[in-house]
Order: C-alpha cells, then sequence, then structure tokens
C-alpha cells in the first residue's frame, strides 16, 4: 500500500466548488441553530416558537460544525500531502487568523461600546487579549464568542495531523494514523478524563477520519480499505451525534429544540452520502462561479453572525414582524462577512501571490483563495468554522 499510486483526477489545478457549496451550507445551518433555536436572550423569548415552522431544521443546524469537521478532515490531508510542517503551519496562521482577530476585536466592542448584553461572556481587555491566541481554552479562559471552540478543536487537529507530516504523508501511513484515531476514539468513548478530550478527542474524532477517507477516496480511488474507515467512523459519529444533540434537548427542553434521533441519524449519514459523492466526483456538474464568493464568505460569517444578532436584533424585535427582522440581520451578516473578506482577508491572500509572482518562496496553500480548493496547492480557511456554540454561554461547547 506504501506504493498506491494517486488516480488522475479530472480537476487537477481546478477547484472542487462542490466543497464552497458545503462549507457555505454548514455556516447556515450554524447560523440558523443559533438564530432561531439557541439565542434566546437575544429574542427575548424561545425563538422555536418564534419560528415554529422551521424549528426541527433549525435545530439540526447544531451538526453544522460537524459537517464543517468532515471537510477539514478531506482539505487538510489534501493541503499537508507532499509538504512540510512550515508550510502547513504558514498557510494556517494566514487563513485563521486575519478574520479571527477582526471577531474578537469587533466581539469587545459590541459588548464594551454599546448597551448589548445578549450573549456577553463578561471578559475583562486581558482575557480579550488571550483570546487573539486562539488559545483561551488551554489556559482556562472563556471563548469571547461561542462559536471559537471549534477553533480550538481544529486545532487540536492540526497538532496530531502534523505528526503525519514529520513522518511523511503516505497512503499506509494515512491509514495507520486513522486507523489508531478511529481505535481510541471508539475505546474512550463516553470518558469523562480531561486528557482524552484533549488529545483523542472521542466527539469529533470520526469526521476528521471520515473526511481524511473521503479525500483518500479521490486521490487514490474507492478501495475497499477506505470504505471500511468511512462506515466505521460514520457508525462512530452517529452516536456521537445522538449524544451531542440528546444532551441539549435535555438541557432546554424538547418545546425549545425539537429535534428527534431518527433526524439526528439522517443528518449524519446524510454529510457522509453528500462527502462520498465528492470523492466519486458526482458533484462534478456544479460549477456556479458564484459559489467561490460563497466559499469565501463561509468564515468571516461563521465568525460574524453572533455579534450581528446581539446587535440588531434587540433594535428591530420590538418594531418588526420575528421573520423580517431575521432577513435583516442575516443579509447584514453576511454583507459584513463579504467586507471582512475584501478588507481582512483578501489583501494577504493578494500580497502572497504578489510575493509568489516575484519569485519568493511561499507555501502554495497560502495563496488559494477559499478552503475549496482542488488545487493541490490546497485549501483555504479550515472550519474552523467552524464552528457553533451548542448553548448560549460563551464557553460552553
Amino acid at each position: 500500500m506504501t506504493g498506491a499510486a494517486p488516480r488522475e483526477t479530472p480537476r487537477e489545478g481546478g477547484r472542487l466548488a462542490e466543497l464552497d457549496l458545503l462549507r457555505f451550507t454548514a455556516a447556515l445551518a450554524v447560523l440558523a441553530f443559533h438564530y432561531f433555536i439557541a439565542f434566546a436572550s437575544v429574542w427575548g423569548e424561545r425563538p422555536a416558537e418564534l419560528f415554529p415552522a422551521i424549528a426541527t431544521i433549525s435545530g439540526l443546524g447544531i451538526l453544522g460544525v460537524e459537517l464543517f469537521f468532515m471537510i477539514s478532515g478531506f482539505v487538510i490531508l489534501m493541503s499537508v500531502w507532499g509538504r512540510g510542517l512550515g508550510a502547513f503551519a504558514l498557510s494556517r496562521l494566514v487563513r485563521l487568523f486575519p478574520a479571527y482577530w477582526v471577531s474578537v476585536a469587533v466581539t469587545a466592542v459590541v459588548y464594551g461600546l454599546t448597551a448589548a448584553t445578549a450573549l456577553d461572556p463578561k471578559l475583562t481587555l486581558g482575557e480579550y487579549g488571550v483570546n487573539l491566541t486562539m488559545l483561551q481554552r488551554a489556559f482556562g479562559v472563556y471563548d469571547a464568542n461561542g462559536v471559537y471552540w471549534s477553533l480550538w478543536v481544529e486545532l487540536r487537529f492540526y497538532l496530531l495531523i502534523s505528526i503525519l507530516v514529520i513522518v511523511g504523508v503516505t497512503f499506509a501511513r494515512c491509514l495507520v494514523f486513522m486507523g489508531v484515531w478511529l481505535l481510541a476514539a471508539g475505546f474512550f468513548a463516553g470518558s469523562e478524563q480531561a486528557w482524552v478530550d484533549l488529545v483523542i478527542m472521542p466527539k469529533y474524532a470520526a469526521y476528521f477520519v471520515g473526511g481524511m477517507a473521503f479525500f483518500l477516496m479521490t486521490r487514490f480511488g474507492p478501495r475497499l480499505v477506505l470504505w471500511c474507515l468511512a462506515g466505521i467512523s460514520g457508525g462512530l459519529a452517529v452516536s456521537a451525534a445522538l449524544e451531542r444533540v440528546a444532551g441539549r434537548v435535555d438541557r432546554v427542553g424538547y418545546a425549545a429544540m425539537p429535534v428527534p434521533g431518527w433526524a439526528v441519524v439522517a443528518t449524519v449519514v446524510g454529510f457522509y452520502v453528500l462527502m462520498a459523492m465528492v470523492a466519486l466526483g458526482w458533484l462534478r456538474w456544479l460549477r456556479w462561479r458564484g459559489l467561490v464568493v460563497l466559499g469565501a464568505l463561509t468564515y468571516p460569517l461563521y465568525l460574524f453572525h453572533t455579534a450581528a444578532a446581539v446587535v440588531i436584533v434587540p433594535a428591530l424585535r420590538d418594531t418588526l414582524p420575528p421573520p423580517l427582522t431575521a432577513l435583516v440581520t442575516v443579509l447584514a451578516a453576511m454583507a459584513f462577512s463579504y467586507l471582512v473578506y475584501r478588507v481582512a482577508e483578501r489583501p494577504l491572500q493578494e500580497l502572497v501571490r504578489a510575493r509568489r509572482r516575484r519569485g519568493t518562496p511561499v507555501p502554495a496553500e497560502v495563496s488559494g483563495a477559499s478552503e475549496a480548493s482542488a488545487r493541490r496547492e490546497a485549501p483555504g480557511q479550515a472550519l474552523s468554522a467552524f464552528p457553533l456554540a451548542t448553548g448560549e454561554k460563551a464557553s460552553v461547547p
């Protein structure tokens, strides 16, 4: 297996536009969960009672972060293939931090200079400074924004995959890495030990491994061993999702989050089906250029939709009907996200491209326009996204 040869892909040097679409869909799912289920203090009452027709599907948006993790497993393995640790680290720094720093600053301004109180983590200036490192959870500091918890998960995934980068990424080593991680995640499932959650991440490991398996199918073909890894990870993923959603429902009540177990299973299985379709090339017909823009919006939208809701919804909820208030808030969040992309992210990307044109060596993945890039020069923002708080308290995943 060490000598497994990659198959020819029809879009070598092209884009996986379908991943742009999936990433944007995951971001909208997270937004829907927050706006129409979780943000009771923003609306002043239960969102599920304000939007009963979409309560169940919005509740399933809690799993949008799981889709982000699957996509991250796919694109991060793609980005490290044939590259060194330094290039990988630089690419993650460039992709994750510019918009993130703006997000921390905006959150601090919203709670420090406005009358906004909903979802306020009540941090000191120093704690906001710690948040700038993205390592606040390692220091026992609350997240300034509830969605930041998933970035901590992403960072730990990057550290784990760095081991693979150090020893050298090959097909066989990927299989060993994925198999050992899945075995550990299954063995320690349900463990309350802090080190297990920190290192093995049994609640989320299956999603990353599933995404990696589907990338390997894209590169080497749909081999039986990869289907087996995907299937095992899918079983663990369903179990973890049922536990996470059930925990949320138990805390807030079924009326506040009317999500049945069968819908959770169907959603996670749907994620795996969609990623399999990407790996098998069944979604190559997606060619709309606007998907590139949606891909660019994804990470900023994930980071800024909470601040938009905290500021806009309380200002409009007593004047406009709930659906119109929600629509205005969503559009404003998307507009601001695009502005952040143009001002904070795109200039850095153009700077990197300029350095490449001048002949300065730069990791190829740093210059990609979005994480959906199918170039072997790699993806854009990792999901980071991705992605989502399961409750209103900023520090609770």
